[in-house]
């Protein structure tokens, strides 16, 4: 847990108040289990709302090396049980492509995820498009994460199921990546289009909100209000929390970030720059 706080303590800077914390480089039950027990921890000790999501399918260990199966089979799944008693689980996720899980193996994950009650999500067509998006769209998934390489189709089966698409720019640009999300697809087809940081060591080592809404907007070419809604209403859309926080509506939390700016768009515009001047967190004035 002390490892997370200055990557934390850098979002809450920013005038973040609900923060998703996903598993999956543990690699071992004990070893998910105890990043999600930590992730729970951070509530105690700062003024946030974690959000844990179950990631065990996100890459196998040597030992498994081509034996995906046995690794759901020995891991991912106990390891859900266990998680899902002690209550460490708001949901499940896991990451479907050719260097990962394939479609049908990801069904066995979410098919067990479905059985205790948990809401599922997936990591798809980050690299390539093996329909792991609409596959997830049909489990009624909250969202799809990366979705660079998703077609028409998939854009589709998302948007009729309400499967948010999760951009992810940081991703985008820490692997120098060229295929970018099918933005006019998801508009036309009316899905909903968050972004996140997907801070992460292996590939978007990213702890600005505000970087990644700007470079949602210049990698990307999402709108400013696209981008602002991307950030709370779409990301608490994709955390399944919409009837708690997101908006500023009558009987959700008074989760507030206030700005020393003169209009929405500079918090899009500026590069390396926090204007907040306080936070609010469920009504209460607390630190950055």
């Amino acid at each position: 847990m002390e490892a997370t706080l200055p990557r934390l303590d850098a979002l809450l800077a920013e005038g973040i108040s609900t923060i998703e914390i996903k598993s999956g480089y543990g690699l071992s039950i004990e070893g998910e289990l105890n990043m999600l027990r930590a992730a729970r921890a951070l509530e105690k000790v700062r003024p946030v709302r974690i959000v844990t999501t179950y990631l065990a399918a996100h890459a196998t260990p040597v030992e498994y090396k081509g034996r995906n199966a046995d690794y759901i089979a020995d891991v991912v799944l106990p390891g859900m049980d266990r998680g899902h008693a002690e209550g460490l689980i708001d949901a499940v996720d896991g990451f479907c492509e050719g260097i990962a899980f394939s479609v049908e193996e990801m069904r066995v994950v979410f098919d067990h995820a479905k059985a205790l009650g948990l809401p599922v999500k997936l990591h798809a067509e980050q690299l390539s498009n093996l329909g792991g998006a609409a596959m997830a769209a049909s489990y009624g998934a909250l969202s799809a994460d990366h979705v660079e390489y998703l077609d028409a189709e998939g854009a589709q089966a998302m948007a009729k199921a309400g499967t948010v698409a999760v951009l992810l720019p940081g991703a985008f640009y820490a692997i120098n990546e060229t295929q970018k999300p099918p933005v006019k697809a998801l508009r036309e087809a009316g899905a909903h289009i968050a972004i996140a940081t997907d801070c992460n060591p292996g590939t978007s080592p990213l702890t600005s909100l505000l970087l990644t809404m700007n470079m949602a907007a210049t990698l990307f070419r999402l709108t400013v209000d696209e981008c602002l809604a991307g950030a709370t209403r779409e990301a608490a859309r994709a955390l399944g929390l919409l009837g708690e926080v997101g908006t500023l509506e009558v009987g959700k939390s008074a989760d507030l970030a206030i700005w020393n700016i003169e209009r929405p768009a500079e918090l899009v515009y500026r590069i390396g720059f926090n204007p907040l001047h306080s936070r609010i967190f469920k009504g209460q004035k607390v630190s950055a």
